[in-house]
This record gives C-alpha cells, sequence and structure tokens, in this order.
C-alpha cells in the first residue's frame, strides 16, 4: 500500500483511485494525516547517512546552526542541556537523499494528497535531536518563512528511529487560519520579519485547548500536513537519538510571494518574480 490509515481511516492501495487519507486532506485543504511511505527500503540507509560524520545532516557536526555553513541559526541557548541539529537543501550533494526522493513513490503520494497534477520539490530537510534534549521544538508553521504560497502544499516528516515521545505535534485545522502565525527567531523570540501586525500571535495550543495531533511513529511512517500548518515537537527525554527526514513539495498552483526580508531557505539568486510559478 502507498499509504497507510490515519486512525479511522481506510486506505485504498496503488490503482484504487484516490485514497479516504487523500479524499481527507483535500476536504480539510490540507489536514494532517498519517501515512506510510515505503521509500524503497531506504529507511534504513538514510538513518545510517544521518550518522555519518562526514555528512551535512548529521547530529556529529560540531556546529549548532542550521542551514549552509556561514548561515549560522543556533536553536539551543548556551547552557541548554543537548543538542538539535537540522540541515536543508542536501538533496543534490547527498545520494542517499536523492534516492530517497527520486527512486520512491512519495511524488504520487502527494499529487494524490494534494488532488493530483505535477509535483515539485521545495526542499529537504533533516533534524536530529540528540538524547537530553529537553527543549522543545517552538510552535511555528512554515509557510510565512517560505518564498511560496499555495493550496497544493505538503510537508512529509518522517522519522528514522522510533519515536514514542519526541514526536511531530500538529494543530488540527490552523492551516484554514484567516491570519498566517508569525515567523520567530527561535532563540530571541522575535519577530523573522518586520510588520508583526500582518501576522496573528504564536498562540499556545495546549493553554487555549486547541485540538493537537500527534502518533507514536516508526520508520517508514509520514506524517502529511500544509505549509501553514502550525506545528512543533517535544524535547526528546529518552536516552535515544531522534533523527527525522523530511520533504516540503508544492503542487501546480504554488506561487512565488515576495516576503518582508530574507526568507528560510533564502536560494539566492532565484531571479523569481512575484506570482510566478516557481
Amino acid at each position: 500500500q502507498l499509504l497507510r490509515g490515519a486512525r479511522r481511516h481506510l486506505v485504498a492501495g496503488p490503482g484504487h483511485g484516490i485514497s479516504p487519507v487523500s479524499r481527507s486532506y483535500l476536504a480539510g485543504f490540507g489536514r494532517v494525516v498519517r501515512c506510510s511511505i515505503r521509500f524503497t527500503g531506504l529507511a534504513s540507509r538514510l538513518a545510517s547517512t544521518a550518522s555519518r560524520p562526514s555528512m551535512a545532516a548529521t547530529a556529529e557536526m560540531s556546529t549548532t546552526g542550521i542551514g549552509r555553513p556561514g548561515q549560522p541559526m543556533p536553536t539551543l541557548k548556551s547552557g541548554e542541556a543537548g543538542r538539535f541539529f537540522d540541515d536543508y537543501c542536501n538533496w543534490d550533494r547527498i545520494p542517499e537523499f536523492r534516492e530517497a526522493i527520486f527512486g520512491s513513490r512519495v511524488a504520487e503520494v502527494a499529487s494524490r494528497l494534494m488532488g493530483g497534477g505535477k509535483v515539485q520539490l521545495f526542499h529537504d530537510h533533516v533534524l536530529v535531536k540528540e538524547p537530553g534534549t529537553a527543549k522543545p521544538t517552538p510552535w511555528h508553521s512554515d509557510g510565512p518563512y517560505y518564498f511560496v504560497a499555495g493550496r497544493q502544499t505538503v510537508s512529509f516528516w518522517s522519522p528514522l528511529d522510533p519515536v514514542p515521545e519526541a514526536t511531530l505535534r500538529c494543530v488540527a485545522g490552523s492551516h484554514l487560519w484567516a491570519k498566517d502565525v508569525l515567523p520567530t527567531r527561535w532563540l530571541a523570540g522575535t519577530g523573522f520579519y518586520p510588520g508583526e501586525h500582518d501576522y496573528m500571535p504564536v498562540p499556545d495550543p495546549e493553554a487555549e485547548g486547541m485540538r493537537i495531533l500527534d502518533w507514536e511513529l516508526e520508520p517508514g511512517d509520514a506524517v502529511a500536513f500544509h505549509f501553514r500548518t502550525l506545528h512543533g515537537a517535544r524535547g526528546n527525554t529518552t536516552d535515544r537519538r531522534r533523527r527525522a527526514f523530511s520533504l516540503r513539495l508544492v503542487g501546480e498552483d504554488a506561487r512565488y510571494v515576495e516576503r518582508p526580508g530574507p526568507t528560510s531557505p533564502p536560494f539566492a539568486g532565484h531571479g523569481m518574480v512575484a506570482g510566478q510559478r516557481l
């Protein structure tokens, strides 16, 4: 099967048309669903790749930054326990990443979830939380950090280790909110762009009684969610490393949008103009 059910959903396999999970995703313009993506047996290879000291996508690196070298963006303050490392845009230089993306059926799954049509890779992302990293990933929405907007967007978050606790958490229905959630700089807590009035403040989903979706996940599982979905992750208080591989994909209605500052990822020199298809 391409997809495995999200709790109560029954899922059709290949050749059986759009699955109930796909209809669920589309009915809510991006409702969070759990699925299973078989990266053609590459989960173990990806996990191995994410453990090599020579790879940029590994927590063994001494850096605490994300992104390309020279663009540091620390995720933990000095003195905070543990280590949280993430990096993106490595598919063109790490063969296992390329194979996981283009050698799997992830584009087909994404197309089904988004209602059909062409699928484009926006970027890959690897996230590693070392044992004892108690700090949670702050609540945020990816979309405002990006220079892309559209109804047809989907992120896949897939663990390379069992994650019964330090898992992804998503706020149901947040992709339909009238305003985007304020993008912030995680350490300082300040706005990522000027003009904070253009966004809604970052909510406290637990304090405000919002419906939070999370699952115990195994390698090969994935959570699919819209770019506008508010999400975060618990700290890793276990004695095991938590590694996750994420893909951000867009459909045919995705367009370039101007932001009031540098985006993340920046993709310098792209030359696009507002309203242009990526």
